[in-house]
């Protein structure tokens, strides 16, 4: 699924794409994306930030709360490196910068489908199994979900689910930025900043005070802790 509401670009790329054997509906308004979505029919949706008066991360949004489908975002090449950044916080897959070459294009949708089946042939995985209890607080892998004390669920974004996965893995050990972009997996062009956005994040959700952290504590000069007992679930 390609949303641009650039007609000519639009059809540029649905018409690459079906020569390279990849059937692909265009759409201009974002309001029936959701529906597409969830018809099932499509694998990876190509998603331009700028689409006149309706702001594409406000569409990612819409697309994470619903589904898990791989999305690129496609950004002006003088757009704000933050609408990059944020997009991938929110849940984006990948992007690509304006102007791009289609076969780089074609290229990423593809490595962004083969990442996806494997993260689903990789169902063995510990960390894909069980899950981890702290503090009264539980994550349980196999949905991606986090229940707080109480059992009530609490929304987590990917990366933010991953950070927080990279932290119940290494309990009581300082982890620096470095560690935790790897320990994520975290897109390459993401800077060690994106990693402080993401602790302010979880320290908003897990904290009783975020301003005074107990749980995810910063070492100065070095990186975060993960100051707690945590409970392997099996």
């Amino acid at each position: 699924m390609v949303i641009d509401d650039d007609a000519a670009m639009r059809q540029t790329i649905c018409t690459y794409l079906e020569r390279h054997q990849c059937p692909t509906v265009g759409l201009s308004d974002p309001a029936s994306v959701i529906q597409q979505i969830e018809s099932g029919a499509f694998s990876v949706v190509l998603l331009d930030l700028q689409l006149g008066q309706k702001d594409g991360l406000d569409v990612l949004r819409q697309i994470r709360e619903r589904s898990d489908i791989p999305v690129i975002i496609i950004t002006g090449e003088r757009q704000d490196d933050i609408d990059r950044v944020v997009g991938l916080e929110l849940g984006a897959d990948d992007y690509l910068t304006k102007p791009f070459h289609l076969r780089e294009l074609l290229a990423r949708a593809r490595a962004t489908l083969r990442r996806q089946e494997m993260g689903r042939l990789a169902s063995g995985n510990p960390r894909q199994r069980g899950g981890y209890r702290f503090n009264g607080w539980e994550v349980r892998c196999k949905t991606r979900s986090l229940l707080d004390p109480a059992g009530n669920p609490v929304t987590l974004t990917k990366g933010e689910y991953a950070l927080l996965v990279a932290f119940l893995e290494a309990p009581r050990r300082t982890l620096s930025r470095e560690q935790l972009l790897r320990g994520t997996r975290t897109h390459e062009d993401i800077y060690d900043r994106t990693i402080d956005v993401q602790v302010l994040r979880l320290r908003r959700k897990l904290e009783n005070d975020p301003t005074q952290p107990q749980v995810i504590r910063t070492e100065r000069g070095v990186g975060y802790i993960f100051d707690s007992n945590v409970e392997r679930l099996f």
